[in-house]
């Protein structure tokens, strides 16, 4: 019988900018990821696991600066147990792959074509890297194609969406049913997976998995009636597999790992209480300086409201990593009534421009800043 631990993760994209953030923002993003990095090492000792395997997208591409892959590099040098590296289609394994910079690195193994690699005896891996940036055919079939039932512990790791489960329809697709069947057979015992950043289980099997990534990098949307995005990131998986002759157990354990929090927010807004339950719900969030809002506003206010609005938005917004409108889908229109117009304290060509301005801003975001800055003089002067 063989057993073994090992730490299942993917997607690092260790490089990856994000165009809204700020240069702060971006380093302390940065370092985030690193720190995941050394996080997976740490899990590693705690959960006893013998090395880990990352499944694709190890470098957001092949051409980082020299810097951030140095830095990069020096992060994988310093796990505490083998890693064995899958490229991916962020970073295939072309002529001036960034792995190149990886083999004199003890520890590090690239998995460069799908010869089964001996772990340990009794436990090998078996690669599907990608030799381009867009596969051709089923990478994970193809992997396995020539391989017999054996009684080692054999993982498989590949990069791809999968047939059933991406949007795709082309022959790259993985095939779910193929990789069960060889399960079923011995040929392989778990498939590591990586491409999605969301963590999930593709087989009823609980032997097919995508980890995620380590750390949080696209949006889980929270409007209403929403499907998509990064549902369930900033990951990795424990897994322990025990094999006797061609039969084998394997246990599965998502464990947290990022510290980051992407979300796009939609809110309703129609007077001075919901203005206060928006900002309320921003300012729950626990660690802003690491969180990134993206927000649309739907709704009708009046000048004061608006005013509150902008207000709070403009005080929270340097606090967050990134806070921003979504502006395709805002809908926020300015309707004050009567009675607000008259109790302006503008006389004159002031309150004639003010009620132009106000014709105009409905749907105008310009104009709506317009108003606004004017009502706030208005009180200032007043």
């Amino acid at each position: 019988m063989t057993r073994t631990t090992f730490i299942h993760t993917s997607d690092l994209q260790l490089g990856m900018t994000r165009k809204f953030l700020s240069a702060d923002a971006q380093s302390r993003f940065n370092e985030a990821r690193l720190r995941a990095v050394t996080r997976l090492g740490e899990i590693a000792e705690e959960r006893g696991a013998e090395f880990i395997v990352v499944a694709g997208d190890v470098f957001e591409h092949n051409s980082l600066k020299r810097e951030t892959r140095g830095r990069a590099l020096e992060a994988l040098r310093h796990l505490p147990v083998p890693v064995y590296l899958l490229p991916g289609n962020h970073d295939p394994l072309v002529a001036d792959s960034i792995f190149n910079f990886t083999s004199d690195i003890d520890g590090v193994t690239v998995l460069g074509d799908s010869t089964p690699v001996e772990v340990r005896e009794g436990v090998e891996i078996v690669g599907a890297p990608l030799l381009a940036k867009h596969a051709s055919e089923d990478l994970c079939a193809k992997g396995i194609r020539n391989l017999e039932p054996t009684e080692n512990v054999r993982i498989l790791v590949g990069h791809g969406q999968a047939e059933g489960y991406g949007t795709e329809e082309t022959a790259a697709l993985i095939d779910i049913a193929k990789l069960d069947a060889a399960i079923d057979r011995g040929v392989i015992d778990y498939v590591a997976l990586g491409d999605t950043h969301s963590t999930q289980s593709l087989s009823d099997s609980g032997r097919v998995w995508f980890s995620g990534s380590p750390e949080t990098t696209d949006y889980f949307d929270r409007s209403p009636g929403a499907k998509g995005g990064e549902v369930d990131s900033g990951n990795a998986l424990v897994v322990t597999v025990e094999k006797d002759s061609l039969t084998s157990t394997v246990e599965v354990e998502k464990v947290p790992v990022g510290t980051w929090t992407f979300e796009a927010r939609f809110w309703e807004v129609n007077d001075a209480d919901d203005v206060a339950a928006v900002i309320d719900d921003l300012k729950a969030y626990p660690a802003k300086d690491r969180t990134v809002i993206k927000y649309a506003l739907s709704g009708t206010l009046g000048l004061e409201a608006t005013r509150t609005l902008q207000r709070e938005l403009d005080e929270l917004e340097p606090v967050f990593a990134a806070l921003y409108e979504r502006e395709r889908l805002m809908s926020l229109h300015l309707e004050p009534d009567e009675e607000e117009l008259e109790n302006l304290p503008l006389t004159g060509y002031a309150k004639e421009a003010m009620r132009e301005l106000i014709g105009v801003a409905g749907d105008e975001a310009t104009a709506r800043d317009a108003v606004n800055l004017l009502f706030r003089l208005s009180k200032e002067v007043h």
